[in-house]
């Protein structure tokens, strides 16, 4: 769609397509608002403590089990990494909900645990990181400020 405006100048008001995509994009569809408040403490609450469990427990796994758990082990202990620092949350908290759910199916060992962190993670993966976590950095909405106009008097 094309405007004419009376000065003779046209300006195009739709934006052509292109196969660019925004920075953050994804995210910022994914969740409409990156928490902050008592909401945002919740959710940095339980990245903190999901990923620390994950860590301790990919920790006692890398020194002590064959090649096999050891790589799952390493993918746990970096995902744990990264819900910590808040960075890729929703890929991030259903890798862990899925390993969580195969280790829980196939292996031996608190299976308890493994039910707890997996539903937390999915739960994150759902929710968003939050406002304080580098998603919302990188991501988030960002509000810019424009300078107050001049006046008409001001200007001349």
């Amino acid at each position: 769609m094309t405007i004419a405006p009376l000065s003779g100048v046209s300006i195009r008001t739709e934006r052509p397509h292109s196969g660019y995509v925004w920075k953050g994009a994804l995210l910022r569809r994914l969740y409409s608002t990156f928490a902050g408040g008592w909401p945002g403490t919740g959710l940095l609450l339980l990245r903190l403590v999901v990923g620390s469990a994950l860590i301790v427990r990919a920790s006692f796994t890398l020194w002590s089990a064959p090649i096999s758990a050891t790589l799952a082990a390493a993918l746990l202990m970096a995902c744990g990494i990264l819900l910590i620092a808040g960075l890729w949350t929703p890929i991030v908290g259903t890798v862990v909900a899925l390993l969580e759910i195969w280790q829980l199916l196939t292996l031996t060992g608190d299976r308890l645990v493994a039910l707890l962190v997996g539903t937390i993670a999915a739960a994150l993966a759902m929710l968003g990181p939050g406002l304080w976590s580098l998603d919302a950095r990188l991501f988030g909405w960002k509000r810019v400020e424009a300078p107050p106009r001049k006046s008409s008097a001001e200007l001349s």
